[in-house]
């Protein structure tokens, strides 16, 4: 077994990872596990909410995989079980951290790409309840967000009005 292999396995269930989670999101959290879910787009107090329960979830194939691909030496169930630890971290720092910011970490990262993923996350939750969704996925943005954020960096870069908000008048009273 080549290292190379390992790592494209560990790669391709990476990006496959998002689509699992794109589907996952929008037809099981969406779905009939709304109930778990439901509390991410209606806050309550607290640190931990019911949709938290899903980290655990998504774990539990990762852990199984690790564990029988290196108790029985099966690089490629190895291989895979790390691709989906690996997304799951990834979805950790970008949705909790950076998102939501449950930890103040990188609060001040105002790159385009979290730009982006906060703003299609912003649109995800203006939905409050289940059906009518959009912007299920997690770490890959969808161009229309892309494309708002960087109208907007160019809007704020330059001196030219902006439509949307326009200067008051002032009407001379004579």
């Amino acid at each position: 077994m080549s290292a190379v292999y390992y790592l494209l396995v560990l790669t391709g269930t990476f990006v496959i990872m998002e689509g699992i989670t794109w589907c996952t999101h929008r037809y099981v959290m969406h779905g009939f596990l709304w109930y778990l879910h439901k509390d991410h787009h209606q806050v309550q107090p607290g640190v931990f909410e019911k949709n938290d329960l899903f980290a655990f979830l998504f774990a539990i194939p990762s852990f199984l995989l690790i564990y029988f691909g290196t108790y029985d030496h099966i690089w490629w169930m190895q291989s895979i079980g790390f691709g989906i630890m690996a997304y799951g971290f990834a979805y950790f720092l970008v949705h909790d951290v950076i998102i939501h910011q449950r930890f103040k970490w990188f609060s001040r990262n105002n790159s385009t790409y979290v730009r982006a993923i906060r703003w299609a996350h912003k649109m995800h939750h203006k939905h409050l309840s289940k059906p009518n969704g959009e912007s299920f996925g997690f770490l890959f943005v969808h161009k229309k967000y892309w494309d708002k954020v960087r109208r907007d960096k160019k809007l704020m870069a330059g001196k030219a009005k902006v439509d949307y908000a326009p200067e008051k008048e002032t009407v001379n009273a004579e």
